[in-house]
């Protein structure tokens, strides 16, 4: 199958081993990947600040580089989401329509497009499981918990098939970390707050490495162990899966 490679603008600049480790990830499960160079932002961050008529270029630009893939794939629950809920077109509508129902984050390509059996890795570390508010509540990777429902975990059933990581039981499995792009921003206090209540519960069951599959939530809480100087590290589901 054809793939798109849709990656955020901050794990392009901050963290492109992540891009590339999605990268390796579909090639090792068999897809033709391609990255269109002219890929900019997809404008999520304007439309977050209110500004979401003023995104009809990148809209229209995100069609024009992805409108022909079998699948668009990203390693963000974030972007997906906006793509999958808020694209549309002044120009190609019904391209954009067929745009939203073909992108997929990452881990829900792997396990429900792909179906994923064996991705041969390799983690002998303590990983807590961080559940991205994006990725759980708008993309349903995992059940929430205050439903009266069915636990699920798509991370979860991923990162049991690496061979020689321990995944830790926190005390609240899905937590917001207190990210929310211009949240953070916004209202900094009561992020960080959130942030450190997030990585005290992960230090307590003695977590090595925490992960997930946003990386902004990721960088939010790497900020704050780091300014504690804490031992703990991040790393990015992708990172995890492709590790050998």
């Amino acid at each position: 199958m054809k793939v798109g490679l849709f990656i955020p603008c901050y794990v392009d600049q901050f963290y492109p081993g992540v891009a590339i480790a999605t990268l390796e990830i579909l090639e090792r499960v068999g897809c033709t990947v391609q990255f269109p160079l002219q890929h900019t932002c997809c404008g999520q961050p304007m439309a977050n600040s209110g500004f979401e008529h003023l995104t009809n270029d990148c809209n229209n630009l995100f069609i024009r580089n992805f409108g022909e893939f079998d699948y668009i794939v990203c390693p963000s629950g974030s972007c997906t989401l906006h793509i999958k809920d808020h694209l549309h077109s002044d120009q190609a509508e019904q391209s954009a329509t067929a745009v939203r129902t073909k992108v997929y984050e990452l881990v829900e390509f792997l396990t429900d497009i792909v179906k994923v059996t064996d991705l041969q890795a390799n983690f002998p570390h303590r990983v807590g499981l961080h559940q991205s508010c994006h990725g759980q509540r708008g993309l349903g990777l995992a059940q929430m918990s205050e439903l009266n429902a069915p636990a699920f975990s798509k991370p979860e059933a991923l990162l049991s098939k690496v061979q020689g990581l321990e995944l830790v039981a926190l005390d609240r499995l899905d937590e917001c970390c207190g990210f929310g792009g211009t949240f953070c921003v916004s209202e900094e206090a009561v992020s960080v707050k959130m942030g450190k209540d997030r990585v005290s519960d992960h230090e307590r069951h003695g977590a090595e490495y925490i992960t997930g599959a946003d990386m902004s939530c990721l960088m939010h809480l790497q900020g704050i162990l780091k300014r504690k100087g804490s031992p703990v590290q991040v790393k990015h589901i992708a990172e995890i899966l492709n590790h050998h």
